[in-house]
């Protein structure tokens, strides 16, 4: 009986996850969904690439947490268009609510759309919201052993970020062993290592993000353009 529930949860997920797809594209939108563990520093990751690329970009955000504006606060003090999702205890963000904020946004189009999941390796990984990229943040005080122990979460990424590089000489982290486990589950998805401390990293994830997702609003806007043309 769970098993039935389950796929009856899952199919209508991926049901509206589709409508969103078809939102996104609508209003020019690259929407990104930013996993990780609570404090891998994704927030920090989010407001570091939109301060190196605002003067080239839009972009809006949708902060998910179980409580609390706190994330959403530091992106509002920016002057980016962001929107607050709060679960009350659930572990993830699902369609319906990504559903919700675009439904009601207006003013979210023609930008990359950051949707920062709820902190958790495991949950987030399952529910399709109708992103064009899966972003993963890992961080190193977590641990060189997170590829081989949350599988799903580091098979699904599109893109994945080690963040606080920083502090490798001072918790053992065995980047060798960190790097194995990802090759065996993922060996498509580039990698960036960063640090929001110092800087490190930043502007060639940046890079990526202009290159991949603010090309694929220009492209989309091209089309569009040329199709309103037919």
């Amino acid at each position: 009986m769970e098993i039935k529930v389950m796929k009856n949860i899952m199919d209508a997920n991926g049901r509206l996850a589709e409508v969103n797809r078809a939102l996104f594209r609508e209003r020019n939108l690259a929407a990104v969904n930013v996993m990780g563990s609570p404090g891998a520093g994704k927030t920090s990751i989010l407001i570091k690439v939109m301060g190196l690329l605002r003067n080239k970009i839009g972009f809006c955000v949708i902060e998910g947490d179980i409580a609390s504006d706190i994330d959403a606060q530091l992106i509002d003090g920016m002057g980016i268009s962001v929107v607050q999702i709060n679960t009350g205890g659930g572990c993830h963000l699902d369609a319906n609510m990504i559903n919700s904020v675009i439904d009601r946004q207006k003013s979210f189009k023609n930008s990359i759309l950051f949707i920062e999941n709820v902190g958790n390796l495991v949950c987030p990984s399952s529910f399709d919201l109708g992103e064009n990229c899966k972003m993963v943040v890992a961080s190193v005080p977590e641990g060189h052993d997170k590829p081989y122990k949350y599988i799903s979460m580091f098979e699904t990424a599109d893109i994945i970020v080690l963040n606080k590089i920083d502090l490798i000489p001072y918790v053992g982290f065995d980047r060798p062993y960190f790097y194995k486990g990802l090759s065996a589950v993922n060996g498509k998805a580039p990698v960036f290592e960063i640090s929001c401390r110092t800087g490190e990293g930043l502007d060639s994830l940046a890079g990526w993000m202009q290159d991949k997702m603010a090309d694929l609003i220009i492209s989309r806007s091209v089309l569009v353009r040329t199709e309103g043309m037919r």
